[in-house]
């Protein structure tokens, strides 16, 4: 179970890694895309979301309180969800259909991201292929 739930691991942070990648090196773009989303305080929030994508991705990937990193994949996510992809504001068919796709997916993955941290913190040091035990313990 331990080489599945790593492969597993690996495979669910390549998005988040990349993401990151464009968060943190490309701010402006980002920044002004989340701008015209109406976030506010838009290369401040891009940056924090970068770097919380960074955390949350290395942290799944390297096992080194990967609960944590987890959860923070989930508060990351679910905001998103709503800030960035507001389908029902969407007037033209395609874009809200667009919006309403990249929503679900936050939504979905917001979802992986609370199961792998119950997941986590629930099997403690017996999950293995961990750097670090859990920062949290679920009975």
């Amino acid at each position: 179970m331990d080489v599945l739930v790593l492969i597993g691991r690996i495979l669910f942070v390549v998005l988040f890694l990349g993401a990151s990648v464009n968060h943190l090196g490309k701010t402006a773009a980002m920044a002004g895309y989340a701008k015209s989303r109406g976030v506010p305080f838009a290369t401040p929030a891009t940056l924090v979301t970068g770097t919380m994508l960074l955390f949350g991705g290395l942290s799944v990937l390297l096992g080194i309180w990967a609960d944590l990193g987890a959860l923070v994949l989930f508060l990351f996510l679910v905001p998103t969800a709503v800030l960035m992809h507001a389908f029902w504001r969407e007037t033209e068919a395609g874009a809200r259909q667009n919006e309403m796709l990249h929503f679900m997916k936050d939504l979905a993955l917001g979802g992986a991201s609370l199961m792998l941290f119950a997941l986590i913190a629930h099997a403690g040091d017996e999950l293995g292929l961990m750097i670090t035990a859990p920062l949290f313990t679920i009975d």
